[in-house]
């Protein structure tokens, strides 16, 4: 079914790092959740008018609040495909991520509402009276938001939509709250004891949750959220793919939107080849990541000896010494400067961003693991700390 709609509504829908064939998904899982959730509303207040069930209309209203949810996912997605202008010169993609922020805090909203009314109905009770009729509803809403939560997690991981993601779990959480309010009204329709109070609550706890969850998804790239192990491995794999580059570090990512990616790098070429051969073959690393995956890379270029022999004699001690202190660091950049009486090695060592020790107490013990393997070495550290979600 899904594949289907997308043929059907989507044109060139492969090509999804195309701004205006995201927002086509972005429409599309928009309008699917109006229809789905209008429906769903309107049948499950139905069933909460006739059997007296304020759980029902609760539901009942989360799916009214998802409904409005797709109608501010759907004009997010149209305002992100609007082109760079003076004000916003790397254009407007980010707004998909505010149009997420927003459909958050109206979940939240809701949900406190629903909790307030439930507190009240746990204190005074009514009857709630049951049908086949409200067992039907419930079971078909149930598969309904299911296959709304598969396909909007097929969208959301086809154009990696944290927004149409998050969407999908909501969809998947109301299926656990319905459930739970089907168990309730079989469990007082059993016993004759009233818990739509309580599971109204639960409900409301469900809704809450997935707004607060929303929240953090769609902070996360507004504030920088840092690239994935996979990502980092992907762009550098690729750099060093080229003959001629030795290799990189100062690695910088930066997302203005879901197509709309900036990175810096620092590349080592070898200081004994001509200067404009690197630089040609710098250019064309820039061209072939904007051509092949969408992402303007802007590299600098630093010219390494790779046939010094006492610049690569003191390297290898170094790299011994630090990989004896922990195998995930690393250094770059290495030089010596020789003296009569003594020789500066200057380099820069990449540490994790969450490591165990600060950056200064690092830094001063492998500089006096250097100095105790020969006093007249002095140690020059610059930390640069290595920033990826794993770290």
């Amino acid at each position: 079914m899904t594949k289907l709609l997308i043929r059907l509504f989507i044109k060139n829908h492969d090509k999804i790092n195309d701004t205006k064939v995201r927002a086509k998904y972005g429409v599309l899982s928009g309008i699917v959740g109006i229809i789905v959730n209008l429906i769903l509303c309107s049948v499950k207040i139905f069933a909460g008018l006739i059997s007296g069930s304020l759980s029902i209309m609760a539901d009942g209203i989360n799916n009214l609040s998802d409904a409005g949810s797709s109608i501010v996912t759907m004009v997010g997605f149209k305002l992100a495909t609007l082109p760079p202008d003076e004000e916003h010169p790397f254009g407007h993609e980010r707004i998909e991520y505010i149009s997420g922020m927003i459909v958050a805090f109206i979940i939240i909203i809701i949900g406190l509402s629903l909790l307030k009314s439930s507190i009240e109905k746990i204190i005074e009770p009514t009857l709630v009276e049951t049908n086949i009729y409200v067992y039907i509803i419930l079971g078909l809403s149930m598969l309904f938001k299911l296959w709304q939560g598969i396909f909007n997690k097929k969208i959301g991981k086809k154009i990696n939509s944290t927004a149409i993601l998050a969407t999908s779990q909501d969809s998947l959480n109301d299926v656990i709250s319905t459930f739970v309010v089907l168990v309730g009204i079989i469990f007082t329709a059993l016993t004759d004891y009233n818990i739509d109070g309580i599971l109204g609550v639960l409900v409301s706890v469900f809704i809450l949750k997935s707004g607060l969850d929303l929240v953090k998804e769609t902070t996360k790239p507004l504030i920088g959220d840092a690239p994935t192990k996979e990502e980092i491995n992907e762009i550098s794999n690729k750099i060093l793919s080229y003959e001629g580059i030795l290799g990189i570090h100062d690695l910088v990512f930066h997302s203005y939107g879901p197509n709309k990616k900036f990175i810096t790098v620092h590349t080592e070429v070898d200081s004994t080849v001509d200067v404009m051969i690197s630089h040609d073959m710098i250019d064309n690393i820039e061209r072939d990541f904007k051509h092949e995956l969408n992402i303007d890379l802007v590299i600098h270029m630093d010219p390494v000896n790779i046939k010094d022999e006492k610049t690569n004699f003191y390297k290898g001690i170094v790299l011994e010494i630090v990989n004896n202190y922990d195998p995930c660091f690393s250094i770059h950049d290495f030089r010596i400067v020789s003296g009569p009486t003594h020789t500066n090695i200057l380099f820069d060592l990449v540490i994790p961003v969450k490591y165990k020790l600060k950056p200064y107490q690092v830094k001063q013990e492998i500089k006096e693991l250097i100095s105790q393997y020969d006093d007249k070495l002095i140690a020059v550290i610059q930390v640069d700390q290595l920033y990826d979600r794993n770290n």
